[in-house]
């Protein structure tokens, strides 16, 4: 069996990982979206986005991807008016998390077709494998 084709599973894999990092992410920003918080001048939940980078693997010799760090996203809060809500400043305005539930799902949607493309991979070199092997039976 060539060292190329087992390669393959590491080389997914990666990407599995970072789909996978990167469900978690969007799981936590849909999650906090409607959270709000407690006491005037309380920060609500900031949404978070996670970047990739990709790493040469030496013994590969093929670059993978890899997680290269969730950082908060510092677009502007949302301001609600809601005067009767606890965390209301003196202008009767609520700060909300600025995570936009419809850019999740987008982001939500990529992430599972990526993942999804990197499973169909793996199922391929899988097939490739089995097929060397019984011709060699």
């Amino acid at each position: 069996m060539s060292n190329e084709l087992t390669d393959i599973f590491a080389i997914s894999g990666s990407g599995l990982k970072a789909q996978d990092q990167r469900m978690k992410v969007i799981a936590e920003n849909i999650a906090n979206a409607n959270s709000s918080p407690s006491a005037p001048g309380q920060k609500p939940y900031q949404r978070q986005v996670i970047t990739f980078k990709n790493e040469f693997d030496k013994a590969l010799g093929a670059y993978k991807v890899t997680v290269g760090g969730v950082k908060p996203d510092n677009s502007d809060f949302i301001k609600k008016y809601d005067p009767s809500h606890p965390a209301a400043d003196k202008d009767g305005y609520v700060l909300t998390p600025n995570v936009n539930p419809l850019v999740e799902m987008m982001d939500m949607t990529e992430a599972n077709r990526a993942y999804q493309a990197n499973l169909n991979t793996i199922d391929a070199a899988r097939g490739m494998v089995l097929s060397t092997i019984s011709l060699l039976q």
